[in-house]
């Protein structure tokens, strides 16, 4: 077995810990990023789209953020359409100037690998075996396998930064008992088509059929959302019956509908809020959906992630430049206030925007009432659009 050291252990190359790599090597902080997926596979999946205004600033202060400012597209607002009518939230001006961007997150990744790369700094792919131990001592440990090779990278860290999915959650101890959780009674059956978007802006509707989303990934590329069956499965969707369904609960008396396209990605994704407060233990520090998983009305799942990685970098660098520990000490605490308002905004879109099929006819003159109130009244409207952006950085 080869041994390895390094300072900082990362599991994981998504956005959230090709971040911290990269926020740690400005600071000549040495970590190593550890990757189960190919390359190709984490660079192409199509996640989430949407970036906050702080999102946008970090990336931006870090040298990451030119290919996003030159091809990404940025938004001063979002719609919300019921009862046939569009109602326009004007994010920018109810905020004062902050806005949204929408860059997909594979493009955040691309972005940050060649930046990795370009440092030559320690990036691997398909990476297996991968385990963490001794997160109790002052050296915790990564054993893997790359290449056919057994590793094991001892470090002063580790940062689980590995999904919903992986490993390093499991191995804290006692998750049980600071782990939160619902799962929502629907889905999201999500399609890519090579449309031109037909609106410069969001669309979120809700309809008597279910809960619909307009977006974009590109000028040439249509993002598109239906409420489902969490048990559904694509064989029942037909490129027809999808576009059909969306030209029904996207229907506005302006009469405006999406543009059609060849249907290049389909795929349906179940809906959940999560949080496991727990998130260090000795060594072992978690970050993004490790930790918490958000439903994805609100826009912000990644966004989430690069909060957890401005606070887990800067308490490192506060380590080892400052012999500081006590952002290491409070590093959960201080996420968390971000996180829970992140996951209440989450679930409350997700609340008000679908159709629950338990809802008495009462309690669904009420969502429609909720709706109605906060796409037409300024201060309504205001709540909307400040948690959209996203707050601004509390220190």
């Amino acid at each position: 077995m080869r041994s390895l050291r390094t300072q900082v252990g990362i599991v994981g190359a998504g956005p959230a810990g090709l971040l911290l790599a990269h926020l740690l090597e400005r600071q000549g902080i040495a970590a190593v990023v550890l990757e189960a997926k190919s390359r190709s596979y984490v660079e192409e999946r199509i996640r989430a789209g949407v970036l906050e205004q702080g999102t946008i600033d970090l990336l931006n202060e870090a040298g990451v953020g030119a290919r996003m400012m030159s091809e990404g597209l940025p938004h001063e607002g979002i719609e919300l359409l019921f009862d046939g009518t569009r109602h326009r939230i004007d994010l920018a001006e109810l905020t004062g100037g902050r806005r949204i961007m929408v860059y997909g997150q594979h493009e955040v990744v691309k972005d940050l690998i060649a930046a990795r790369l370009s440092a030559e700094a320690p990036l691997y792919f398909e990476v297996d075996a991968v385990q963490v131990a001794d997160i109790d001592t002052a050296e915790p440990k990564i054993y893997c396998r790359h290449a056919g090779e057994d590793m094991v990278w001892t470090c002063d860290f580790i940062a689980g930064c590995d999904g919903f999915h992986g490993i390093c959650r499991t191995a804290l101890p006692d998750i049980a008992a600071h782990t939160f959780e619902r799962v929502y009674p629907f889905a999201w059956l999500g399609i890519l088509a090579k449309a031109a978007p037909a609106s410069e802006e969001l669309i979120y509707a809700s309809h008597p059929h279910g809960f619909a989303l307009f977006s974009m990934r590109s000028p040439q590329i249509t993002r598109l959302y239906l409420q489902c069956s969490p048990d559904d499965e694509l064989a029942n969707w037909s490129d027809e019956r999808i576009w059909s369904e969306l030209e029904v609960r996207l229907a506005s008396d302006d009469g405006w509908h999406p543009n059609k396209g060849e249907i290049i990605q389909k795929g349906i994704t179940p809906m959940r809020s999560f949080v496991c407060e727990k998130m260090q233990h000795g060594r072992l520090y978690l970050a993004g959906d490790a930790a918490h998983i958000v439903p994805p009305t609100g826009a912000k799942g990644m966004n989430l992630a690069v909060s957890d990685i401005r606070i887990l970098a800067r308490s490192l660098v506060q380590h080892y430049l400052h012999h500081d520990d006590t952002g290491l000490a409070h590093y959960a605490e201080n996420c968390l206030k971000r996180v829970w308002r992140a996951e209440h905004f989450s679930w409350w879109m997700t609340s008000m925007l679908h159709r629950f099929t338990d809802h008495s006819p009462f309690q669904q003159r009420i969502q429609e009432a909720e709706l109605r109130y906060f796409a037409t009244s300024r201060a309504g409207a205001t709540t909307i659009a400040e948690n959209y952006v996203g707050l601004p950085w509390s220190d």
